[in-house]
């Protein structure tokens, strides 16, 4: 007999403005609790030290938070010069202790040219990546180094925000598996004195910036149920970059039955992913396998047992 999921089926997505000190796994079961939620997931790790944006995907919205994952980020941190520690931030052990060059505005403007663009990074020890099916930072805590293959990322922009002599504020946009920790390192060795991280926020990841985000002191003050779910972005915000077709009563039927349907798809290429819509209703993607053909990718569950 299936074990009877505690819980509601909620279904959406909240974008949570994560307190320093806590990690997004203990974030995202705050939330959870908070919704009272059958399921939830995030789309992206933050550091503990890091504060800001991390979309919280419950119910039928966990289905669709992979494409959020591939997004682009934007951050904002502070680089202190002349320490380096184990983790590349301030919560690490320090390794090494070195004097800062009498510096100008201009040195760190030349040095920043060098990582715009598309760039080489070594992913750090302490980071979630796997070795042999246990994470880097597990190695790094029992004190092992391992050889990480460089990968390559992309730096939009680095903009340097302010200048204090021995510190300094950036604002990164970045694709997907940059490490900010590994960067601002990379850029205290350019300028020959080490560096690491002493805040770290995250602003935008893909669409949504920090403009709808929620503290959970906030959400915490929602009286009732109705109220918090009635703040739930909607599941379909997570997919709204793909192209949308609507769907009739009869391709409806086939679709829920897992078979393809015949739908004018224009100018869509085979293998292109696009958001389905009943009656004006998200029912999940299909992917186009034809030129007057979808096949059902990812349903919601209501669809499904339709």
């Amino acid at each position: 007999m299936a074990r009877r999921r505690r819980g509601l089926p909620v279904n959406g997505v909240v974008l949570l403005d994560k307190p320093k000190g806590l990690s997004s796994n203990h974030a995202l079961q705050r939330v959870r609790r908070l919704f009272n939620a059958q399921k939830a997931g995030h789309t992206g790790t933050l550091d503990p030290m890091a504060t800001g944006l991390l979309p919280i995907c419950l119910g039928e919205a966990t289905k669709f938070s992979a494409h959020l994952l591939e997004a682009d980020k934007m951050y904002r941190t502070r680089v202190e010069l002349g320490v380096i520690t184990d983790t590349g931030d301030a919560e690490g052990t320090v390794l090494e202790r070195r004097e800062v060059p009498n510096l100008a505005v201009e040195d760190i403007e030349s040095v920043l040219t060098r990582f715009r663009g598309e760039i080489d990074q070594v992913p750090p020890m302490y980071s979630a990546l796997k070795h042999q099916g246990k994470k880097l930072y597990e190695l790094a805590r029992e004190g092992k180094q391992v050889e990480r293959a460089a990968r390559r990322v992309s730096v939009y922009d680095a903009r340097l925000l302010s200048f204090e002599g021995t510190a300094f504020e950036l604002e990164v946009s970045c694709s997907k598996g940059t490490y900010i920790r590994t960067l601002a390192e990379d850029i205290g060795h350019a300028l020959g004195c080490g560096a690491h991280i002493s805040q770290l926020r995250r602003l935008k990841t893909g669409p949504f910036d920090g403009d709808a985000m929620w503290s959970l002191e906030a959400l915490e003050a929602l009286v009732s149920q109705a109220d918090r779910e009635a703040e739930l972005m909607p599941v379909d915000v997570l997919v709204d970059h793909l192209p949308s077709l609507s769907v009739d009563d009869t391709s409806f039927g086939r679709l829920a039955h897992g078979q393809s349907a015949e739908l004018t798809v224009d100018e869509l290429a085979p293998d292109a992913l696009a958001r389905l819509y009943h009656a004006e209703t998200f029912i999940g993607l299909g992917v186009v396998k034809g030129p007057q053909e979808v096949a059902p990718k990812r349903l919601l569950s209501t669809v499904a047992r339709s």
